[in-house]
């Protein structure tokens, strides 16, 4: 899983032609070059686990095709919170799995998250699901669209409606059609 996040992240940082800032880049790819060395030590089962939980966070934050900066904190906050990677680690973590999720998008989407539900326990299951709608909210409303994504997901990894629907009651202030309706109720 690693493999194919780190492929692009590496083409996609080759140098611009002509001649490099020597102090920046040096310290910018030593700086990758130990978050590798840190992933690369992991188990492989555990990669895997927290590469397939990142990407289902960004296919959620990419349900209405755009990933925002605050989405992208969120993402970096659960996968500290949830998978105990430490700061420059869930940085580039998030955005391997962002270039990820808006490249292969529709085609890896069921397959990912069939593999992360293979890898979790219940409780990481949970925790993913829950943070995919922390993540839809991180600007405050949860569109349809994220909704939509998110119920998929919970389909995915085999979780119950009734839990499903505790989990969303969570977040019930945050989703756009509450929110439409007490504008329109409220007269705004």
């Amino acid at each position: 899983m690693f493999r194919r996040f780190l492929a692009p992240a590496q083409s996609a940082a080759a140098p611009p032609p002509g001649p490099p800032n020597t102090a920046t880049a040096a310290g910018d790819t030593a700086t990758v070059r130990r978050i590798v060395a840190r992933l690369d030590a992991m188990a492989p089962e555990r990669a895997r686990l927290i590469a397939s939980a990142a990407y289902t966070l960004a296919r959620a934050a990419n349900a209405d095709l755009e990933i925002s900066d605050d989405e992208t904190a969120a993402i970096e906050r659960e996968l500290q919170a949830h998978e105990g990677l430490d700061e420059a680690t869930a940085v580039l973590v998030t955005q391997m799995a962002k270039l990820q999720a808006k490249t292969v998008g529709g085609t890896e989407d069921y397959v990912v998250t069939r593999e992360f539900k293979a890898l979790a326990t219940d409780a990481q299951r949970l925790d993913v699901l829950r943070a995919c709608f922390a993540v839809g909210a991180a600007n405050g409303t949860i569109s349809a669209e994220e909704t939509a994504v998110v119920n998929e997901i919970a389909r995915e990894l085999d979780i119950d409606d009734a839990t499903l629907n505790a989990i969303r009651a969570d977040f019930h202030e945050q989703l756009s059609s509450v929110q439409r309706i007490r504008r329109v109720a409220g007269g705004g």
